[in-house]
């Protein structure tokens, strides 16, 4: 997250002060790249905290859940790895997108306007196809481990409320503290989830106010 707020004000940087140099030389391109995987790394590694919460905290009866809490801790490189490809293979059709976009060249006579149309959607097919691969499937471990153990600790604290005395009980105290938590995380995640849709896929002109707004609120949530 850190190489992540440096790279965006650096970007911000660029294109404010050497406008003219960050679009021709290309730099746009590189920087657009750079930032969606380092987008998605953030998104996947945020949505693997979830499920190693999840799996760490939550109590459960199954075997397969058993197992995974006895060896989730050995699975986590393999699971940062496996980030960073899925995040890699992802930003390339944003990187295809930009350069296309910056290094247009004029169609020549053997090329229709149909044929251009027809190049254009399947472009654009592949990069939602790669794009819901990308971040679809965080969100969805992220919405869902976050959910099912606000679930679990609600139940835990209902049962705990059931057997409590009367008196100030500082373990129910933190258990509600943690659902807080895990409930304010999870709408963080998804604000910033959103963010990084409206950027990637240029909904705001560049140096808009609403650019402007999602940067700061990728800034402001933690994944």
């Amino acid at each position: 997250r850190l190489i992540l707020q440096s790279w965006t004000t650096l970007d911000s940087f660029m294109s404010i002060f050497y406008e003219t140099f960050y679009y021709i030389e290309n730099l746009y391109v590189v920087f657009k790249i750079i930032f969606t995987f380092l987008s998605y790394s953030s998104l996947w590694f945020g949505a693997w905290l979830s499920v190693f919460y999840y799996i760490k905290v939550a109590s459960f009866t199954q075997s397969f859940f058993i197992w995974m809490k006895q060896r989730i801790a050995k699975l986590v490189p393999w699971m940062l790895l496996t980030s960073w490809l899925c995040s890699f293979i992802a930003a390339i059709p944003f990187a295809w997108e930009a350069y296309s976009v910056h290094n247009f060249t004029a169609p020549s006579s053997m090329t229709n306007s149909s044929a251009m149309t027809i190049t254009g959607k399947d472009s654009l097919g592949v990069l939602i196809l790669l794009f819901n691969a990308g971040i679809g499937m965080p969100l969805i471990l992220s919405v869902v481990s976050s959910v099912l153990l606000i679930r679990s600790l609600w139940k835990h604290t209902r049962r705990m409320q059931n057997n409590a005395s009367g008196f100030r009980d500082p373990s129910l105290e933190a258990h509600i503290s943690a659902i807080m938590s895990v409930c304010s995380l999870l709408l963080l995640y998804i604000i910033y989830f959103i963010c990084v849709l409206l950027i990637l896929f240029n909904v705001f002109p560049p140096l808009s106010n609403g650019e402007l707004i999602c940067v700061v609120l990728m800034a402001a949530c933690p994944t």
